[in-house]
């Protein structure tokens, strides 16, 4: 109702009686053959017709006008992709021209979209910090020497979940994913705590880090009338420039502190990436400084705390709402693992079901529905349609997941469906692209997959877990609510039981 009351205010005012002036003057230099779609509105085009939940409204939409959409958001052409076959033409075949990114409002914020890695456009300085992420911060032999980090945070969540055990509490999974994958991330980058809850430095991150997750993922009407980013009306980039400056801030103070220890003749250390990336800084000259660094940090926070622990609240729901999947894998732990011991990371390469238990739930549940937003560089033909110069492009990687012509029952949890298949989760199969894929493929995924894994297998081999409240497992909720990222509408709460 919030957007919806701002259009119809816009609509009556003088900003989009220029706006519509501005369509007027760009219409003639549209390319006629657009692909398929409705028919939009003046003024707010298509926009009313995305709802809340604009991964199944456009899915919706896609059924009647085809795997390649097109809409007019406001002023905004965009063009939406919903099958494999046509997100391999804009990940893969066009991916030269779709490479550079749509930028949201928010994210200009601090110019954060000149700076962080997803934002800036395909270029020499793109490459160069994608190198460093690809050969160094996530390389197996980088991540093989840091996991006994991850094993004692790993550790520490089940400490946690032993205590709510221990008094018949319930957990409330999304929070305890979230503390433990910001830990995970935290003490991999710079070997420390930020959700320990004895400290006030935590405390103030994780709300941070909230707050931005919740601005992000707000329609936000300057990204459909770029004419009204001076205004902001919704305030969402003023609020947004507070909440990157206080995370700056304490980047900084992380930074500036290691940088003093690092001088210390007897320091020891640490094998995590702020020292990796301080060596890198002092080796290179002037490309890459603490600015970068800081920028890089936020980047990795935001991207990778909210994604890795939805898609575990969203996993462990799904086994607890289909008990005969959580039976084989915890048989399947059982044999491999051994009752009592602890799940390592180098256990999962031999946990194959387990394995098919996170891309199934990749599939129903992809972490960023919509992908992050391509923009064309120039037309591009795709089936003898013209993607103007321009538009933005949205891959629905909700919508592929779900796309029966690919999948078998296309609505049921069923992880069979990847044993003993070579899809994977890495770009190369556009069916399952949760990580995204082509030049602009999350490069975190490396560090995702071992935490998902981790925390997932070591919570069900260790647990057994029930419905708080009498609650049956055909009983649960299982709809989403949209944002940055796809989180479940009515958060998951279990009692673990010891097993």
């Amino acid at each position: 109702m919030e957007v919806l009351s701002c259009i119809l205010y816009l609509c009556l005012s003088l900003t989009i009686i220029q706006a519509l002036h501005t369509i007027a003057k760009r219409s003639k230099s549209i390319p006629k053959k657009l692909p398929p779609g409705p028919k939009p509105f003046p003024i707010i085009g298509n926009l009313l017709e995305l709802g809340d939940k604009p991964h199944k409204s456009l899915a919706k939409l896609a059924m009647t006008n085809g795997p390649l959409m097109s809409l007019k958001l406001g002023q905004i052409t965009t063009v939406v992709i919903s099958s494999a076959t046509m997100a391999k033409e804009v990940l893969q075949t066009h991916d030269q021209l779709l490479s550079n990114r749509s930028i949201p409002d928010a994210i200009r914020a601090h110019k954060q979209h000149e700076l962080g890695l997803p934002w800036i456009p395909v270029s020499s300085r793109w490459r160069n910090i994608r190198k460093i992420f690809n050969s160094q911060l996530f390389a197996h032999k980088t991540l093989d020497a840091n996991q006994n980090l991850r094993r004692k945070k790993v550790q520490e969540l089940l400490a946690d979940v032993h205590k709510s055990c221990l008094t018949n509490d319930a957990v409330d999974i999304g929070r305890a994913a979230f503390k433990t994958t910001l830990n995970l991330l935290s003490n991999t980058i710079c070997s420390v705590d930020l959700a320990d809850p004895n400290s006030d430095m935590a405390r103030e991150f994780k709300e941070l880090v909230w707050n931005i997750m919740e601005e992000v993922g707000k329609p936000n009407l300057a990204d459909y009338f770029p004419v009204l980013r001076k205004v902001d009306p919704q305030g969402i980039r003023r609020r947004m420039t507070i909440y990157f400056g206080n995370m700056i801030e304490l980047f900084d103070s992380l930074i500036n502190k290691r940088l003093l220890t690092r001088k210390e003749p007897d320091s020891i250390r640490n094998i995590d990436m702020l020292n990796t990336l301080l060596d890198i800084s002092e080796e290179s000259t002037g490309e890459f400084d603490k600015t970068q660094i800081e920028r890089l940090f936020l980047d990795l926070f935001i991207a990778g705390n909210d994604t890795t622990s939805a898609t575990l609240e969203w996993t462990m729901a799904e086994l607890i709402h289909n008990p005969e999947v959580l039976s084989k894998a915890k048989e399947e732990l059982n044999q491999i693992i051994g009752k009592g011991n602890q799940v390592e990371e180098s256990d999962i390469a031999r946990l194959p079901y387990l394995q098919a238990i996170v891309k199934e739930t990749f599939r129903l549940h992809p972490p960023v529905p919509l992908l992050l937003p391509r923009k064309a560089e120039a037309d591009v033909e795709i089936q003898g349609f013209t993607v103007p110069k321009g538009a933005q492009v949205l891959v629905n990687a909700w919508a592929i997941g779900r796309d029966s012509s690919i999948w078998e029952n296309p609505i049921s949890f069923k992880p069979e469906r990847f044993m003993g298949s070579e899809i994977d989760v890495k770009g190369r199969n556009f069916e399952l692209i949760p990580f995204g894929g082509g030049r602009r493929i999350c490069p975190g995924l490396p560090l995702a997959i071992r935490m998902l894994h981790l925390m997932l297998g070591s919570l069900i081999h260790t647990f057994d877990w029930k419905l708080e409240d009498g609650f049956k497992p055909e009983d649960m909720s299982m709809e989403d609510k949209f944002g940055l990222t796809l989180q479940m509408a009515q958060p998951l709460r279990a009692i673990p039981i010891m097993v």
